[in-house]
């Protein structure tokens, strides 16, 4: 199975992809970025736009895109794996990956508070000018999500995060119900 986590930055996708990995034996699929490494970050999946498109050119790549000023995309034997495989998927895609990989199950992550969300953004330390673009997403994007029952409706599931135990435990529980539905 493919799980995909969507939501605004800070909602939390990454500690939740975390935790599923963890807690039912997923793999993470690994995005491929075109922009600098942040610490921490493991080197292997990062390389120029020329080295993307090499890949995607060789048909390695299942999909690859551009949002925040840079080029990502997705590796084939991960994306099509028989593992089960979670990653964290910019809202944007969901008509593409509707078509890509038609049977992915995804979770989209509502925070019941988006200043935390804002907050988490910024306790990233990210370049101000990149900060900024950040919050004012997070703006635009839970705008368009909660206005937009057509896209809303893309996804197969809403999960509220209030950044607490209470949640993790939740969402793991609805993890552990879409498994029990494959």
């Amino acid at each position: 199975m493919l799980l995909a986590l969507v939501g605004v930055t800070g909602v939390g996708k990454s500690f939740f992809s975390d935790k599923i990995s963890n807690n039912f034996n997923f793999k993470k699929v690994n995005t491929i970025r075109t922009r600098a490494p942040r610490k921490g970050e493991n080197p292997k999946y990062f390389m120029t736009e020329n080295e993307l498109d090499k890949m995607y050119d060789e048909g390695k790549i299942a999909y690859k895109f551009r949002v925040f000023g840079g080029e990502y995309g997705y590796l084939k034997e991960e994306i099509f794996s028989n593992d089960n495989m979670v990653f964290e998927m910019h809202y944007t895609m969901i008509y593409d990956w509707k078509k890509i990989k038609p049977d992915i199950k995804t979770i989209y992550i509502m925070p019941t508070d988006l200043e935390m969300a804002k907050q988490q953004a910024r306790n990233r330390n990210l370049p101000k000018e990149e900060e900024n673009e950040r919050i004012n997403e997070i703006d635009e994007h839970y705008n368009r999500i909660t206005t937009d029952e057509n896209l809303r409706n893309q996804f197969d599931y809403i999960f509220y995060n209030n950044y607490d135990e209470e949640s993790l435990q939740k969402l793991l529980d609805l993890v552990s119900e879409i498994l029990k539905q494959e």
